[in-house]
């Protein structure tokens, strides 16, 4: 007969296992604190935004970086980024009527005190540098250019025959300069003598003075027995159109085309986070 050896106990394995639950669930509480506490401040940054930027609806705002405390603890929070769709500017006296643009806003070191931030008192808030963008896209365009000849379906693309280089030598270590012009592709179709006429064409957009001029260099149509209209189409196409002052009171230094839409951007540094 062979002697019975008894099991051995196994408090050890119980109570490292209870650790370690207890371990997951407190790490679980403070990531739930940390994103409540995040999306409170958010709250209070998109009810302020919604005020500066004169929307009529709260934009989108992000607290990037975790964990979102040790921000808080410090009063800067290193990255916040805003976002707003479908925003009107309407400004007859300086000829502006926009319908749709894009804003966005990043936000690199803003200093407040957390207790002040989820109060939704941040007079004395302040944001290192602030970048800030406004997209035109072509739905704006569109309605625009149809005020010389009526056009339907106008779409923004890059112009990708075209390649861009930097001829400005810069010293090492130096960004590039901003660029102020890019080119551009315009597609779409208008109506001659009830004729549908696709059409598109090639040119640059151009920053001046906060606004962008479109400059139209060639046309391309699917009829070119039409080819007489050419030069009223680069005349209807050639628009201006100037959106006003960045968010935060930034002004416009570079532009670029993407699908669907031009994007003027711009800096500005030592910024309130609200009005004072």
């Amino acid at each position: 007969m062979t002697a019975h050896t008894p099991a051995r106990p196994r408090k050890k394995s119980r109570r490292g296992k209870f650790l370690l639950i207890t371990v997951i669930v407190l790490g679980l509480l403070l990531v739930a604190a940390d994103f409540a506490l995040a999306a409170a401040g958010e709250y209070q940054i998109a009810q302020r935004m919604r005020e500066k930027l004169q929307l009529d609806e709260d934009p989108s705002v992000r607290i990037n970086g975790f964990p979102f405390m040790l921000q808080a603890v410090r009063g800067d929070y290193t990255h916040v980024a805003i976002d707003a769709s479908g925003v009107p500017i309407k400004n007859e006296a300086q000829g502006v009527d926009l319908r749709d643009l894009d804003i966005h806003a990043d936000l690199r070191h803003t200093r407040v005190e957390l207790s002040d931030l989820l109060a939704g008192n941040v007079s004395k808030a302040t944001i290192d540098q602030v970048e800030g963008s406004v997209k035109i896209k072509s739905l704006d365009l569109n309605r625009l250019a149809s005020q010389v000849t009526p056009f339907d379906k106008l779409s923004i693309d890059p112009d990708n025959r075209v390649t861009t280089t930097t001829t400005t030598t810069t010293a090492p270590g130096t960004p590039p300069a901003p660029q102020t012009t890019a080119a551009i592709k315009l597609s779409g179709q208008t109506n001659v003598a009830g004729k549908d006429v696709k059409l598109t064409a090639y040119g640059q957009v151009s920053l001046a003075g906060g606004a962008i001029q479109i400059t139209v260099d060639e046309v391309e149509l699917d009829d070119m027995s039409l080819k007489n209209i050419v030069p009223t189409l680069r005349q209807a196409l050639a628009v201006k159109i100037d959106p006003g002052k960045l968010p935060f009171g930034a002004v416009p230094t570079a532009v670029r085309v993407e699908p669907g839409a031009f994007v003027l951007s711009g800096i500005i540094t030592d910024v309130p986070l609200v009005q004072r």
